[in-house]
């Protein structure tokens, strides 16, 4: 075996390179149990980003159901999810270029069951009574008026192609979840108001169908503005089942005879920050077991309870997270990681407990002398509270650094702000600490999965707290001697931008910085973004325009004069979420001060980038970025990126 070579950090040469990272990548999406059969959906970068229906048989064969150029995504809410559904061998899914509802039968062509019109469709639920489908309907046909959002029906056939739906509930401003008891006579639903969230609060309705197939007899069964409903779902017997987090934790929760009842009592999260459609925890393998998976301490588990005596017995699983679950009696399939296994479609023999990987998100194969795993860490933060996060240090088999040096820091914001990291393997993540740079994956106060008191911690505090906690998790290191205190990085994309950008406005910490289609004016955002997140700052920063005083002060874009590093800015221009201009602004208001930025923009991008090839630039474009700002030789070369203003740094 040869000596490691020695190398500063940051010049490690690394088998992980921007091409292996995007080679065979997938994404998945909502999975759908329809029979013996198995569909999901995967997004492919490596096709322009097209997200495609895949039926597995029993017999083990793999096909795509979607054929090309269809694109199996909604834009419902913008973010989409549950763009489809599968019944009797039949699939339905929204197509992405004109957000028109297709049926496909079998390996026909798909043809489309909802007119050319300016409405989008999502999470749907098969009404086998009244041969039809119920969907959450998004209107944009009126644009003085803004998105219209109801619960409609739309015959499974297309009779009524020209109709766009019967609506069967409105009035609230948000819905999702449309749930049909089994045997056909009731429809639940979760329904929510601005301000709010659907994790700040949300409400869980239930109605009869009456003999026309419109709703009547409405009723509230749980939830408010103060707590969050997620997933209802009706057991085989007919019994409504949902997840609350009344207690301050997430747990599932049972309707039975007009009262509600736990099924779980624990310190744990069993939902997740409804983002998009479709998503799932739990499913019923019979009238009386759930199997389901929920989250501790930043880890995932699987389990199974019994739904009449409340007993949970824990699945040992080999994952650290776990998505997207679905189950029948015999098996239940669901998306998992680890922190030495990218994410895979797995599949769980509910009689052996014995797991098999039906589909992996990656092609790549790296030996795990390359790979670091990482360290679950707390760390302290203000006002005496503790935050969580994954430390993973720089970790290449061929190479070593010199006796003294310590490793630049990456400091990772994650989008949401409400939401949260895992430590999944992501090579992504590898890239960076196989040549020398470690990585700081930071669950800062707002995130999910410790319970409602940690999400709130983000309240009316968005630029404060999560800048406090990133920053906090790289002293903490630092001050451990496990890095090189002048040589600290941030870098988010969305909101993890707008933490990294006022990290580097606001505090003295960070020699450079990197955002991905980040926010950096509040009222901007406040003014243009879409309905779903429209009024979401009123609970983060404040209401608009009363609190104006406030959305000034926390935009980076008003505080340049405060900006001392290097930033590079990555942006796609049909970017709707955080449209282009937030990053633009920023990029001219640098070059006026003489400032050292680089600007990448992406056209055909939208919120998170799908391409494969964009994917790759901007991987490599960050790279070559530090490389220019701390002076370190790259191992192999990469495409320059222009920056602007940069004084040569060797």
């Amino acid at each position: 075996m040869t000596e490691p070579h020695v190398a500063s950090y940051g010049s490690w040469k690394s088998p992980i390179t921007a091409d292996l990272v995007i080679s065979g990548m997938i994404r998945f999406g909502e999975v759908v149990l329809d029979g013996e059969n198995t569909y999901w959906a995967e997004s492919r970068p490596a096709e322009g980003g097209r997200s495609v229906i895949v039926r597995r048989t029993p017999d083990g064969r793999v096909s795509d159901v979607t054929p090309h150029p269809y694109n199996a995504r909604t834009r419902v809410h913008e973010y989409g999810g549950g763009a489809f559904l599968a019944s009797e061998d039949v699939v339905y899914f929204s197509n992405f270029r004109d957000q028109r509802v297709y049926r496909q039968d079998g390996g026909a062509a798909p043809r489309p069951i909802t007119p050319e019109a300016k409405l989008r469709f999502a999470d749907g639920a098969m009404d086998r009574v009244r041969n039809r489908i119920i969907l959450v309907r998004e209107d944009h046909t009126n644009p003085s008026i803004g998105p219209l959002n109801a619960i409609v029906a739309l015959d499974e056939r297309g009779i009524d192609v020209d109709q766009g739906g019967r609506i069967l509930a409105w009035g609230n401003d948000f819905y999702s979840s449309p749930r049909i008891s089994p045997d056909g006579s009731q429809l639940a639903w979760l329904t929510w108001d601005h301000p709010n969230m659907p994790w700040d609060g949300t409400e869980l309705w239930v109605a009869q169908f009456d003999p026309a197939g419109a709703l009547a007899q409405p009723k509230w069964v749980a939830g408010s503005v103060t707590e969050s409903i997620f997933q209802p779902q009706w057991s085989p017997g007919g019994v409504l089942h949902f997840v609350s987090d009344r207690t301050g934790w997430w747990n599932i929760y049972r309707w039975r005879d007009g009262e509600s009842e736990p099924l779980t009592r624990m310190e744990a999260e069993f939902g997740r920050p409804q983002w998009v459609f479709g998503m799932s925890t739990y499913a019923f393998s019979s009238s009386h077991h759930i199997v389901c998976s929920y989250t501790r301490d930043g880890r995932w588990h699987l389990a199974d309870v019994d739904s009449e005596t409340g007993i949970l017995e824990e699945i040992p699983a080999p994952y650290a997270d776990i998505s997207s679950l679905a189950a029948t009696e015999s098996r239940a399939v669901f998306t998992a990681g680890a922190p030495t296994e990218s994410t895979s479609l797995v599949q769980l023999d509910l009689e052996t407990r014995e797991f098999e990987v039906l589909r992996q998100s990656s092609a790549a194969t790296v030996d795990p002398e390359y790979i670091s795993v990482p360290r679950a860490i707390e760390f302290p933060t203000e006002n005496g509270l503790t935050v969580h996060a994954f430390y993973y240090a720089p970790s290449n088999r061929d190479c070593v650094a010199p006796a003294g040096e310590l490793p630049p820091l990456l400091v990772v914001s994650h989008g949401g702000p409400t939401g949260s990291t895992s430590s999944t393997l992501r090579l992504s993540t590898q890239y960076w600490t196989s040549r020398g740079i470690a990585v700081l994956d930071v669950n800062y106060g707002g995130s999910t999965g410790y319970g409602r008191a940690y999400r709130e911690r983000l309240k009316g505090l968005w630029g404060v707290v999560d800048v406090d906690d990133c920053t906090n998790g790289a002293l903490y290191l630092v001050n451990r001697g496990e890095v090189d205190g002048d040589r600290l990085i941030i870098r988010g994309g969305s909101a993890g931008g707008y933490t990294t950008l006022c990290a580097l406005a606001f505090r003295d910490r960070f020699a450079a910085g990197a955002s991905y289609y980040g926010v950096s004016d509040l009222e901007a955002l406040a003014k243009e973004t879409h309905k779903f997140e429209s009024r979401y700052l009123d609970q983060m920063v404040g209401p608009y325009p009363q609190r104006q005083d406030l959305y000034r002060a926390r935009s980076p874009i008003h505080f340049v004069d405060r900006l001392s590093c290097p930033i590079i800015f990555f942006q796609g221009l049909e970017d709707r979420v955080v449209p282009p201009n937030q990053a633009e602004m920023m990029v001219e208001a640098l070059r006026r001060r003489g400032m050292p930025v680089a600007y990448v923009p992406f056209e055909g991008e939208q919120h998170g980038f799908r391409k494969a090839e964009n994917l790759k630039r901007s991987l490599e474009a960050e790279l070559y970025f530090y490389s220019q700002v701390f002076g370190f030789e790259l191992a192999e070369p990469v495409e320059p990126v222009v920056i602007e203003n940069l004084a040569p740094q060797r």
